[in-house]
């Protein structure tokens, strides 16, 4: 064959020639699986900085409120970054906004972008993948005020259980310390109750105390053979009532129905006022609410076990103590504000102002407690070991709100899960 029959043959024949031209045909097919690889990766360190984004923002929602512009910017920049830990993120920048669009409550919102070096997409001449995400929380932290409504009736001196109570309420009181970021963000009020309730010998002088049944039998006859008001007078003899500084500063149940509601105190009427009674088993004074937790962990390291059960009235002085009316005046409502009461007690009710039957007593129970609801104020009742189980379960806000405490030892942890309830309440995303 000559030269030229082998030049003709060699063009016609296609044997060989689709090689090369697959070669030039994978090269844009093999960047494009490159840079779904380099995509890949960028996908995946973005989903990671979303999710350092959102809980960074969590995180600082708790002390965002306490902390100047320069601190939340640093705090932010730290946290993102102990959580975003990707090697492969570059110029990693975080930006941190904090808003109040109105009064208790906050808005952080959290803008987070970085860059990620591409190894195929450079044959595609991109070099880099910039990311970008973002995260926001709104929530409001809410104020608290608290009664602790607290059985100091002598049976409490029984298995531990003052012993236990105050272990208990001195760890809630530190729980409850810790989560107040501000001034008077938490107040707290002990109402120590049996029988009756100690609003404290200061207020001899107090226009709310009502002296009428304390002076018909607080006194001297000038027969000294009579004891009572009554007896002396009836005899035409002379009675003179003591000095009220003698008073021990316990009062008992107000007149009905105002000692199941929080009516306002007013002066010259009569049903409206506590009525000074000379307990004989006078317990604890209370304490209003405060913030000084110096005062209020003494007022619970003071409480005696003594006298008979009156659920009845530390209900309705914890309801008074919470309420805007006279004579407390306590904060009133308002959307930022939680009011609750812890009730707590060893006991069925034993006495009260007009009765020893048990059942007419809890009937003022039960209607205190529908007033306290009624009047969105969140109830948690303790039964320990004794106590009227359908009293105390019917008396709670919701079932998960009661608690039957078989051994005194469990009151810690009791306290300890309401506290921290409580202290959840003041964040609410």
């Amino acid at each position: 064959m000559n030269l030229s029959a082998l030049l003709r043959r060699f063009a016609w024949n296609r044997d060989g020639g689709v090689a090369p031209m697959l070669a030039l045909a994978a090269l844009p097919l093999f960047g494009f699986v490159g840079a779904a690889v380099d995509f890949s990766r960028a996908a995946s360190t973005r989903t990671a900085m979303q999710a350092a984004l959102d809980a960074s923002a969590l995180l600082m929602s708790k002390d965002a409120p306490t902390l100047a512009a320069d601190a939340l910017g640093q705090r932010a920049q730290d946290t993102f970054k102990t959580l975003f830990t990707r090697p492969e993120a570059l110029n990693v920048q975080v930006q941190t906004q904090l808003t109040q669009p109105q009064a208790g409550n906050y808005l952080i919102k959290m803008t987070g972008s970085a860059s990620v070096n591409t190894v195929f997409s450079r044959m595609l001449g991109q070099s880099q993948i910039n990311l970008s995400a973002s995260s926001q929380v709104s929530w409001g932290i809410k104020k608290l005020n608290l009664v602790l409504a607290l059985d100091n009736t002598g049976s409490m001196a029984q298995s531990q259980k003052m012993t236990n109570l105050k272990t208990a309420a001195h760890n809630l009181l530190t729980t409850l310390k810790n989560a107040a970021k501000q001034p008077g963000d938490i107040k707290v009020a002990i109402v120590p109750f049996a029988t009756d309730v100690n609003v404290g010998t200061s207020n001899v002088n107090s226009y709310w105390i009502d002296w009428t049944d304390w002076e018909a039998v607080n006194g001297k006859c000038s027969n000294t053979s009579y004891t009572t008001k009554s007896s002396c007078e009836s005899h035409t003899k002379v009675w003179t009532p003591s000095p009220h500084s003698n008073w021990n500063g316990c009062v008992y149940d107000r007149d009905q129905n105002n000692d199941v509601t929080n009516t306002a105190t007013v002066a010259g009427a009569p049903a409206t006022l506590f009525r000074a009674h000379q307990a004989s088993n006078c317990p604890t004074s209370m304490m209003p609410l405060s913030e000084d937790w110096t005062a209020l962990n003494s007022k619970i390291d003071a409480m005696t076990p003594t006298g008979n059960t009156n659920v009845t009235i530390g209900l309705a002085m914890g309801f008074q103590t919470l309420s805007p009316n006279e004579p407390f005046q306590a904060p009133a409502p308002a959307q930022d504000l939680d009011k609750v009461i812890v009730l707590m007690t060893d006991g069925q009710n034993t006495q009260n102002r007009w009765s020893s039957t048990e059942s007419t007593i809890d009937a003022r129970t039960q209607k205190a407690c529908d007033n306290i609801k009624a009047a969105n104020i969140k109830l948690y009742t303790v039964r320990v070991i004794d106590g009227d189980v359908t009293l105390l379960q019917g008396c709670a806000t919701k079932p998960s709100m009661y608690y039957d405490v078989q051994q005194a030892s469990q009151l810690n942890s009791v306290f300890s899960s309401i506290a921290q309830n409580l202290a959840n309440l003041r964040i609410a995303q």
